[in-house]
């Protein structure tokens, strides 16, 4: 069983996959495989340098600064990027899954409703919290400006829109609260399995 794991920025998808993944959870986090591909499939590489410029990379390393000022500013070079780093995401996932010993795994992605990666899961939940809340979050952990953290919510469908295709949410305000969420919907997940749902 796949379950897809989304969010906005700033919801605490992450902390959500550690707390899955304390109960043995196999969790594939697809922006950090995006990221390797990006630096490491000579296909998508090439694509990129293609679509962005040589710029796109320094010394062969991805350069991040340049390439969120391109894509966030303009939805169709977003757009055009997604479309070469979601396919070899999803080439990358089916292996990664292949070779998983579990009764779920769950794939935590940011724009999971967004790029149309729901379809490929069977049960999706959806993190949450107030706006403030996340552009806090987002300014401690990424030292960003509220201008920028704001154009890349804006980049994103708000959680209203999402909530229609989740399976179920968690408001991750309260971390005593959030802990007992993930704990029932895991225990949820395995009397589905073994239900066969």
């Amino acid at each position: 069983m796949i379950v897809g794991l989304t969010g906005g920025i700033g919801s605490g998808k992450s902390t959500i996959a550690r707390l899955f993944e304390e109960y043995g959870v196999p969790i594939y986090i697809a922006d950090e495989r995006a990221k390797a591909l990006m630096q490491s499939d000579t296909r998508v590489i090439d694509a990129i340098k293609k679509l962005l410029g040589e710029s796109a990379y320094i010394d062969g390393n991805l350069n991040r600064e340049y390439i969120a000022d391109k894509i966030f500013t303009n939805s169709t070079t977003r757009n055009a990027l997604n479309e070469i780093v979601h396919p070899a995401v999803a080439r990358d996932f089916k292996q990664w899954v292949l070779i998983r010993d579990y009764i779920y795994v769950i794939k935590e992605a940011a724009i999971l409703f967004e790029n149309g990666g729901y379809k490929q899961t069977d049960f999706n939940i959806l993190v949450t919290a107030p706006r403030d809340l996340r552009i806090d979050r987002v300014r401690k952990r990424d030292n960003a400006s509220i201008s920028q953290i704001k154009q890349r919510m804006d980049a994103q469908w708000d959680d209203v829109k999402k909530m229609a295709l989740a399976d179920v949410i968690i408001e991750n305000i309260d971390f005593s609260k959030t802990k007992q969420e993930v704990y029932k919907i895991h225990q949820h997940l395995l009397r589905r399995f073994q239900e066969n749902w």
